[in-house]
């Protein structure tokens, strides 16, 4: 399997397959076994997510497949996850790949992550972001949050899956990156981007923060409802999934149908930029 080499020197493999246009899709192509699947499906999350997503898409397009949110927990970069950095690792994994464009989805903050890679470089024909708004993101929010969470790395937690349960170099790299992005202004961004684009997130995506976190909401469906309208005079096709939460909304049967239709049209001549 080909591998990437990122921007500290740590390489992380691919797995790509299927045949038309390149998508980096940051997924784990391993479904996830034992106690840790468990914790997962505890949370509401699929364990085998995103062998789904793969299976379900090499037939109209190149997967290139990467685990690159599983490879930052295991090999933290506390002061270096910033988005100039984690753009650069998503162009490296292309380079590995062989390909030169490329569309791309991610979701959560590896969907943010895609609004960062479009305004970044003209090699992305096309971007798809679910579970987190394009216009009206949490950055503040977010970054009150990964502090709170920094705050609380060595306590003692019985849940593997949890924040409370990541070292400090894991923590903080979150940290750095919402700190990097604190004066990122995600309207005029938008004006830039004309490459084909799609978003999505559960109506009901609000995600409330205990007394630990400062008692902090983090809005993902409020503000993709408030400005449906304004995304999609600025180009952007919007999914709205009434009722669904942020773990409903990124399972494989709600997300297929949105990637493949919105993979099956062709790209359209242009970037970014």
């Amino acid at each position: 399997m080909p591998k990437a080499r990122l921007h500290d020197g740590n390489l992380l493999e691919l797995e790509v397959g299927g045949d038309g246009d390149p998508l980096l899709l940051p997924v784990n192509p391993r479904p996830v076994e034992g106690e840790k699947a468990e914790a997962m499906r505890k949370y509401g999350a699929d364990p085998a997510l995103g062998r789904s997503l793969i299976d379900g898409l090499r037939d109209i397009c190149r997967v290139i497949a990467f685990d690159y949110e599983g490879h930052v927990l295991k090999t933290p970069k506390p002061t270096t996850l910033t988005p100039d950095n984690v753009v650069a690792d998503f162009l490296s994994v292309a380079d590995a790949a062989g390909a030169t464009t490329f569309r791309y989805y991610g979701y959560s903050w590896l969907g943010m992550m895609g609004l960062q890679l479009a305004v970044r470089t003209p090699r992305l024909t096309g971007v798809a972001v679910g579970g987190y708004p394009p216009l009206d993101g949490p950055y503040a929010e977010m970054l009150r949050v990964t502090t709170a969470a920094y705050d609380m790395t060595g306590k003692p937690s019985h849940d593997e899956w949890s924040m409370e349960s990541r070292s400090k170099g894991e923590a903080q790299q979150f940290v750095t990156l919402y700190r990097a992005l604190q004066g990122f202004d995600d309207r005029a961004a938008l004006e830039r981007v004309k490459i084909p684009r799609v978003c999505f997130v559960g109506s009901a995506d609000e995600i409330d923060y205990g007394k630990n976190w400062g008692d902090v909401r983090v809005s993902i469906g409020g503000p993709v409802v408030r400005h449906r309208q304004e995304l999609q005079r600025l180009g952007w096709d919007v999914h709205i999934l009434d009722g669904m939460n942020h773990m409903q909304a990124m399972q494989a049967n709600v997300v297929l149908p949105i990637l493949r239709d919105w993979l099956a049209r062709r790209p359209l001549v242009g970037s970014a930029r």
